[in-house]
């Protein structure tokens, strides 16, 4: 009995190392506490940074009146062309790369083979992590040299950037479809296209709009594709045709940022304030939209 007792309370002791295991453990939360501010930290610091050096400068006319040029090379005027050459820009990058990027999805999640859908995953992987200006030089080298620089030039280039956003997040959102929707349809005696068009597109349209969103917001501020496809700096007029280089806010905010004059300087600011907040809205709306599909899918 006494025997029993003392390998009971040899077993039910404290394990051995429980000081330094306690030590490490804390050390961690620390450390992953620490690492949340300090991310948390340095995005409040650019966020208010732009906010205090851009506000002054953002006003009605800002966003509405053309740029006019001062005899001393200042802009006294707004950005009027670049919000809606972005604007144009980025719809048309849209229009290319969302219906592109959700038939790649419904491909490799419905009817790929598993070895064929794991390439195209990668390969997604792969151009997504490319780095944006060897897409501009990319779509220079095919679309600009031996032509002009051109608002589809800038739109193929950011559509390029967007696509594997937009697939991969379609991915993920058809592939958490529950099985026994599809298994209901092949009972039916649905063909395998009608039950992706009536049943599963329809039951992941929330998280389709979230990744185009998505999309949307990291394309919105990609200065350097459209660099080479659509930066004729002389530009100051308000173009709607693609087929001409577009003014653009990216491009805007470098141009303002190489300038020597101050309220060039206040004006980049204010510029990209103004694509911070549209990037944040964005954002905002596509957290909300997953949220919702997410709790829709799960229920």
């Amino acid at each position: 009995m006494e025997g029993s007792a003392n390998s009971a309370s040899t077993v039910l002791g404290p394990p051995p190392n429980a000081r330094r295991r306690k030590l490490v453990n804390r050390a961690i939360e620390v450390s992953s506490t620490l690492a949340a501010v300090l991310a948390v930290a340095v995005l409040l610091l650019v966020v208010i940074s732009v906010l205090v050096k851009g506000l002054p400068a953002i006003s009605f006319g800002f966003i509405t009146h053309l740029p006019k040029i001062s005899p001393f090379g200042q802009n006294t005027g707004g950005i009027a062309n670049s919000v809606v050459g972005t604007l144009i820009l980025i719809g048309l990058a849209t229009a290319m790369a969302v219906p592109l990027g959700i038939l790649i999805a419904i491909y490799t999640t419905e009817f790929a083979p598993p070895s064929v859908s794991n390439v195209i995953r990668f390969s997604l992987d792969i151009l997504n992590g490319v780095p944006t200006i060897v897409v501009g030089v990319f779509i220079f080298g095919v679309m600009v040299v031996g032509s002009q620089q051109s608002g589809w030039a800038g739109a193929v280039a950011l559509a390029i950037v967007e696509l594997p956003i937009v697939a991969r997040s379609a991915q993920e959102v058809l592939a958490l479809v529950p099985a026994s929707l599809r298994e209901a349809g092949l009972a039916l005696g649905l063909r395998r296209w009608r039950i992706v068009l009536r049943i599963i597109l329809p039951t992941a349209a929330g998280g389709l709009i979230t990744g185009a969103v998505l999309g949307v917001a990291r394309v919105a501020g990609e200065t350097a594709p459209l660099l080479f496809t659509s930066s004729i700096f002389s530009n100051l007029a308000l173009t709607t045709n693609p087929s001409q280089a577009m003014p653009n806010i990216p491009v805007t905010i470098f141009e303002l940022s190489e300038s020597a004059s101050p309220s060039d300087h206040a004006q980049a600011w204010a510029a990209a304030l103004l694509l911070i907040l549209f990037v944040l809205v964005l954002s905002v709306i596509a957290r909300t939209l997953h949220e919702r599909s997410r709790s829709k899918l799960q229920g």
